[in-house]
């Protein structure tokens, strides 16, 4: 797809860019020592807070594929969103005070307190591991993106976003990443909004005659409701919507931290609502947007139909939009990614430098070493995960072996966390046994699933995975902790 970008529209992106990074930049002010770099100094509010989780949620990704998969198939990834609540409700009931009364800074102190070192340098290990991999990931998709809309060298795209986002997110800290993350999720969301106005406004009928083709075409259906775990219908994404939400509100430093910088419990748990319930809505402009590009290739223009269906919002974006408006757009993009990259960044940072440097290299170490240390710490794993991102170029498969890794890494956070929370007698020893059962699970059935020979595979759909690998900790942590009391 050549790119047809007017200079008034690069005017804009960069502009956009050059602002963006100045305004991440200007916090090193409250940056000066480790509550602030990594808190924020608990002064941001909960509307801040609240729409900067909704940023993380949205990544670039999100803002490309969700279009190409409403407009290749129906609703169904919809589905995802409709658990937000369960899980919100969840974790504000129970996580956020957890989290406020027993962690200063990282989710990991509290596994500690209950199973001892091992399970938080467990967590904080897997949990850099995915971060760095999730920066990778983003940061190359979102340039790959970039690359087909500007018509850029994808190898320039990664460089130029991986130092800016490194830049601010290193001077600024944790406000930075908040307060970048609110004008980005105000650039997405005009950007997404002004895309379906225009295509409605351009079908002749308008609305009416969207949602009637929609309809005619179930471009709206959720996917079967049969009870039926092997095939993506709806109870398979709602269940794996419900363990993946609480996932991130549990365990995910990119959310505790979150809930940590809020100035009270009450603020918290106002920024947890806000972000989570406002994804709902803006995730379902995404996937109407990708409904109003079939109908709007199939009746207005249908000479231009695109056969590839995560090339059609870029391939609009480029040919459809007026000058001026394509720029806001790819601004958009721009901000969906970085919003997601500077939460990696700052996050996987902290966890380095408060539950390894801190807590075990170097316990004494005062605030002014401890600053130096997570800048320190930034700077290497923005490049590392920059390097990493400049190697997937050439990997078609990419992303699968990102989810194989993801799955490997992160298929026990979840339920070592739970066995802590539900099972408040079970043994340090026990919880390990039963981490190392869900771990090896996950390990083969993630394997099995992607590809390599093995007499028995996982017989359910892959995003079961991780929900199986999950309740598997759970179940083993029970038994094994009833088999030890009844010896006793």
């Amino acid at each position: 797809m050549q790119s047809s970008i007017s200079s008034i529209d690069l005017a804009i992106i960069v502009i956009y860019i050059v602002a963006t990074t100045a305004f991440g930049a200007w916090f090193v002010k409250g940056s000066h020592d480790m509550k602030g770099f990594t808190l924020a100094g608990k002064l941001i509010p909960g509307w801040a807070i609240g729409l900067s989780l909704m940023a993380t949620y949205l990544s670039s990704i999100s803002f490309l594929a969700n279009p190409g998969k409403s407009y290749a198939s129906d609703w169904r990834p919809f589905v995802f969103s409709l658990t937000l609540p369960i899980a919100i409700w969840i974790a504000a009931k129970w996580f956020i005070p957890l989290y406020r009364n027993h962690v200063q800074t990282t989710a990991y102190e509290y596994l500690e307190s209950r199973f001892g070192l091992w399970a938080r340098l467990y967590m904080g290990v897997a949990y850099v591991l995915l971060q760095v991999g999730r920066f990778a990931v983003v940061l190359y998709l979102t340039a790959l993106a970039l690359a087909a809309l500007l018509g850029m060298n994808i190898t320039t795209l990664i460089l130029a976003l991986g130092a800016l986002t490194i830049l601010y997110t290193l001077l600024g800290g944790f406000a930075a990443v908040i307060w970048t993350d609110v004008v980005q999720s105000i650039v997405l969301l005009l950007g997404g909004l002004l895309c379906l106005f225009l295509l409605i406004n351009n079908m002749d009928g308008g609305f009416e005659v969207l949602t009637a083709e929609a309809s005619r075409a179930h471009k709206f259906d959720l996917g079967t409701f049969d009870f039926d775990l092997v095939v993506q219908g709806f109870w398979v994404i709602f269940i794996f919507g419900i363990v993946e939400n609480l996932k991130n509100f549990s365990v995910d430093q990119n959310y505790v931290q979150r809930f940590l910088s809020a100035p009270s419990e009450h603020e918290a748990k106002k920024a947890l609502w806000l972000g989570g319930l406002l994804y709902i809505p803006i995730s379902a402009l995404f996937f109407m947007i990708g409904t109003a590009l079939f109908v709007y290739y199939l009746n207005v223009q249908p000479e231009n139909f695109p056969a590839k269906a995560d090339q059609v919002f870029p391939y609009f974006i480029v040919h459809e939009l007026p000058t001026g408006l394509v720029g806001i757009v790819i601004a958009g993009v721009m901000a969906a990614g970085m919003s997601t990259l500077d939460s990696s960044l700052n996050s996987s940072a902290t966890v380095v430098t408060i539950d390894f440097y801190k807590r075990v290299f170097h316990p004494q170490a005062d605030d002014a070493k401890q600053l130096r240390m997570i800048r320190f710490t930034t700077a290497i794993i923005g490049v590392v995960a920059t390097l990493a991102s400049l190697a997937m170029i050439d990997v078609k498969t990419a992303l699968d072996v990102w989810w194989q890794i993801s799955a490997i890494f992160g298929g026990g956070m979840l339920g070592l966390f739970l066995s802590a929370l539900l099972l408040p007698k079970l043994s340090s020893k026990l919880a390990m046994i039963a981490t190392l059962i869900g771990v090896v699970f996950v390990a083969w059935a993630s394997l099995a699933k992607f590809g390599v020979e093995m007499d028995l595979t996982f017989p359910l759909h892959t995003m079961m995975i991780g929900v199986v690998g999950t309740f598997l900790i759970l179940l083993s942590s029970f038994v094994l902790q009833f088999l030890s009391h009844e010896k006793d």
